[in-house]
């Protein structure tokens, strides 16, 4: 995203007294009716602007509301509620116990580094929000609690990169940035907001359809933009003594819910008709005899005055949405539309089951003697079964079904193997490709944990001539060093780079192979010219590299796209990219595209 151009010191200060405005006000919004409204996605690092503004919703939630924050990486007995382990092991009958989310019924749940929530927690989160009821079936418990909550995302997230899940953020009726407020910005009677009297309004059907005029004009995608708008309208009209939502009301819920949801700028004027359509030709009376002359079109019912008023209310709120369209965001926009959202960086390798390390991710019935026992999920197995085992005093029965074994995730690192042709008088130029595409990954090594190699061929063998490895002056000191000229080895090269993958392989990486060619082998595997046997060397060795399931790039580099490399990138199931003026940049673009299709 550009930079916006910096405000003076006038429209700054403007902007910024604003923005802490719709945050206050958002903030007695929410705590009138948090579960309509779904809640708010606050973008903010941890810092007094944002404690503030938790403060002042704090404050503006009824006494007795429930404000709970949500661990990170809290477990489902926790957050939905479960088994309570001690009290079943003393009972000798299934206890269940409230989560999180039953014990939040009429308050708010508030959730830190919303970035980095799990696609599973962010799915319970989203299922309560929608039906605010949590179920527990699990551990021998089938029941219901009501779950009525608030949700206030804070997301910490650096870049475009790392946002909070859309599943979520859709659901939620406030998205605000406080990324750019400072402490002078706030002011000082935050901490004296009333609490908000409750009431309902009733909502008319020209501001149910001037919201759906403005979702529709901002492009936002999802119905839930205009329904939560309309919510937010009555929670309004609410909140100020009104029994009916009206125009300031409609405004203002376009304003603060659909204005940040925009995707497209809407027109900034309606409009208007064809000058052709408004001078119409005088119609004529048919003929005395009854022939068919021209007709009269039959013109358009005058408009009334309240399809005039409606008209003017769906204008009006549609301004007012694209006033309230973030600064950043408006920019965007206005340069042609979102983008594409692009794979998040910094995952760390590929996801991996491990039995004895990793991550926990949960349990599975086994053996003890396979993995690690995991002893608590295997007393939540045999307590509710006690009472019917019959248990002697106080002594409890275990059996083998009752065993539960610990799952683990571990990330893997990435080792990227370039398999370069080093071979003929544009070996330079290859090898220029090679060089830079292998520095500009290792840069990023540092953060991904990734490892690169890289196998040269020419002459009539092939060589590694950098081992994976992430120390970008070891990988200068080899590329420098790096001859160019001879024949074209294909199929040694193709060998070699199957090797140290599956060497990665067997050390728990995960390999990528690129290729960088023109597929034009001459040098049999033995190491003798001729073009058909070399031909037919590497097809057998693109076979085999298939064969291991390794992911692989084939990057052509002949001036023109050539047919014998499409059927080598073929025979190793590989992505086939021509690019005869490819330069260190495109090539390590597209190693980072296919290397997060492993992650």
């Amino acid at each position: 995203m550009p930079a916006d151009p910096p405000p003076s010191a006038g429209e700054g200060g403007f902007h910024a007294a604003a923005l802490w405005r719709d945050a206050m006000r958002i903030a007695r919004l929410v705590a009138n009716d948090p579960h309509s409204c779904g809640g708010v996605l606050v973008r903010a690092g941890a810092g007094p602007v944002r404690d503030a503004w938790l403060a002042a919703l704090h404050a503006a939630m009824p006494k007795a509301a429930p404000w709970r924050k949500m661990p990170g990486g809290i477990a489902d007995d926790r957050l939905i509620g479960g088994l309570d382990l001690a009290a079943t092991l003393a009972a000798g009958r299934p206890v269940a116990q409230r989560g999180l989310l039953a014990d939040a019924d009429g308050g708010i749940v508030v959730v830190p580094m919303a970035e980095r929530l799990s696609p599973g927690t962010a799915a319970r989160l989203a299922a309560a929000l929608d039906t605010g009821l949590v179920r527990v079936e699990r551990d021998g418990l089938a029941e219901s609690r009501p779950a009525r909550f608030g949700l206030v995302l804070l997301d910490e997230g650096i870049g475009e990169e790392e946002r909070a899940s859309p599943v979520l953020a859709e659901r939620l009726a406030f998205w605000i940035d406080l990324t750019d407020l400072s402490v002078r910005d706030i002011e000082a009677d935050t901490d004296q907001l009333p609490r908000p009297p409750m009431g309902a309004a009733v909502l008319g059907e020209d501001a149910v359809t001037a919201l759906c005029q403005a979702s529709a004009a901002l492009g936002v995608l999802s119905l839930r933009g205009p329904l939560l708008a309309a919510r937010v309208a009555r929670i309004a009209a609410g909140l100020d003594g009104r029994s009916t939502v009206d125009e300031a009301d409609t405004i203002e819920a376009a304003r603060l819910v659909l204005g940040p949801r925009a995707t497209r700028l809407p027109p900034t004027a309606p409009e208007e008709a064809e000058e052709s359509d408004a001078q119409e030709p005088d119609s004529q009376e048919p003929d005395e005899e009854g022939g068919d002359g021209p007709q009269q079109e039959p013109q358009p019912a005058p408009e009334t005055d309240a399809e005039r008023t409606a008209s003017e209310l769906e204008d009006r709120v549609v301004e007012a949405a694209r006033a309230a369209i973030p600064p950043g965001l408006l920019a965007q926009l206005a340069e042609g539309g979102l983008r594409p959202k692009v794979p998040r960086a910094g995952r760390i390798g590929a996801a991996a089951a491990s039995s004895r390390s990793g991550r926990p991710a949960g349990s599975r019935p086994g053996d003890a003697r396979s993995g690690r026992l995991d002893l608590i999920e295997t007393l939540r197995a045999a307590a509710p079964w006690q009472r019917m085992r019959g248990r002697e005093g106080r002594r409890l029965v275990v059996r083998p079904q009752d065993v539960r074994i610990a799952r683990f995730k571990q990330r893997t690192e990435t080792t990227t193997i370039f398999a370069v042709d080093a071979s003929g008088s544009a070996a330079l130029e290859r090898l220029a490709e090679a060089k830079g595409a292998v520095e500009l990954l290792l840069a990023e090594a540092y953060i991904r944990r990734d490892k690169v190699a890289l196998v040269a061929f020419r002459g009539r063998s092939a060589e590694l001539v950098l081992p994976p490895t992430r120390s970008l002056v070891r990988a200068k000191r080899g590329l420098s060093a790096l001859p160019g000229g001879g024949g074209t080895p294909l199929a040694s090269g193709l060998d070699i780079a199957m090797q140290v993958a599956l060497g990665v392989r067997r050390g728990g990486g995960t390999p990528v192979v690129v290729i960088l060619t023109d597929g034009r082998a001459n040098i049999d595997r033995v190491g003798e010219a001729g073009r058909a046997q070399a031909g037919a060397d590497a097809l057998k060795a693109a076979a085999a590299l298939r064969a291991t399931g390794i992911r692989a790039i084939f990057i052509d580099t002949a001036p023109r796209p050539q047919d014998v490399a499409r059927r080598l990138a073929a025979a190793m199931d590989a992505r086939y990219l021509a690019l005869p003026y490819a330069d260190a940049s495109q090539v390590s673009g597209a190693v980072k595209a296919l290397s997060q299709e492993t992650r």
